[in-house]
């Protein structure tokens, strides 16, 4: 039979487990919302960009892989801005720098709240850590030495 100091071991690294893969999860989740955000600070200065063009201005558009089609803009007041589920609307450029500044925000707010989620789970998996050690330790000093 187990004693009570090893399945005090045991339940803290179950807990230390857990709290690893939730860093793990959390760190995840943060770098997926700092590649939108990425994202949209390039559309952003796209669209700031867009403001000084006319009708008929010659562009490059990037196609991805470093790769870019030459282009003809045709409306530049009028742009297509996804909505999320697949829903794109028409909107102006000063509406579509609108919305892009506040998924810009709103992510930044998400980012910063799932930071500090980040943050507590280290430190709670430090200390789990720290006495998992401690824990470790007594166990060798109360234990009866070997006969070799």
């Amino acid at each position: 039979m187990a004693s009570k100091d090893e399945e005090e071991l045991r339940r803290m690294t179950v807990e230390l487990r857990f709290y690893e893969q939730t860093a793990e999860a959390l760190q995840s989740r943060l770098n997926m919302i700092q590649a939108v955000i990425t994202d949209l600070t390039y559309a952003g200065m796209t669209l700031s960009a867009l403001e000084n063009e006319r009708e008929g201005s010659e562009l490059l558009v990037p196609m991805g892989g470093n790769s870019y089609i030459k282009a003809r803009l045709e409306s530049p007041d009028k742009l297509i801005v996804g909505m999320g589920a697949g829903v794109s609307v028409e909107k102006t450029l000063p509406e579509s720098k609108e919305i892009i500044k506040k998924r810009q925000e709103e992510l930044e707010k998400n980012r910063m709240s799932m930071q500090q989620q980040f943050v507590q789970v280290i430190d709670k998996t430090k200390e789990l850590r720290e006495k998992i050690e401690s824990q470790v330790e007594k166990m060798r000093q109360e234990a009866p030495p070997e006969n070799v």
